[in-house]
């Protein structure tokens, strides 16, 4: 393995696993409720740390590589995701889940749109719960993810 190469490895398995502290630090410590799009971030980070830990224990180095890169693409897909949240959050497009439509509509009984009211859930994924500098948690995992991804790529093709 090239040196690159294990820098590579070593960012497939620490980004996700920092971004996922930082998504749980802030759940279970900072009061902060995620949201349906705030899991979906989650789950491609969850499957990079185990494919960038196989990438450590796999016997040979094609196979390390395979891993790695298998890694970076599930950072990006997160990052994408990200990307996808923000926007909604920002309302420059609208999101496609429960939580980021509104309950009424036309032609829509009272009794209906109450029921949508209350089947409604608490955490919106249209608004975001803590910002910095103006970017949302999903933008920084956007920023994050699909920067770390890039990093990662760029280093397995210098070592080739």
């Amino acid at each position: 393995m090239t040196q690159s190469q294990t820098r590579a490895r070593l960012i497939a398995l620490l980004l996700p696993l920092l971004l996922l502290a930082g998504a749980w630090g802030s759940q279970l410590t900072g009061g902060l409720a995620p949201c349906e799009m705030c899991h979906w971030q989650r789950w491609p980070h969850y499957a990079a740390v185990v494919c960038a830990a196989f990438a450590f224990i796999v016997p040979g180095r094609s196979s390390k590589v395979t891993m790695t890169a298998v890694a970076a693409l599930l950072i990006a897909l997160s990052g994408l995701i990200g990307v996808f949240h923000a926007g909604v959050e920002y309302h420059w497009w609208p999101g496609i889940t429960a939580c980021s439509t509104m309950a009424g509509g036309e032609g829509v009984s009272t009794d209906e749109m109450l029921r949508r009211i209350l089947a409604a859930p608490v955490v919106r994924c249209d608004a975001a719960q803590w910002t910095l500098f103006g970017v949302s948690l999903a933008g920084y995992n956007a920023i994050l993810s699909l920067g770390g991804a890039a990093v990662i790529g760029v280093l397995i093709g210098k070592a080739r």
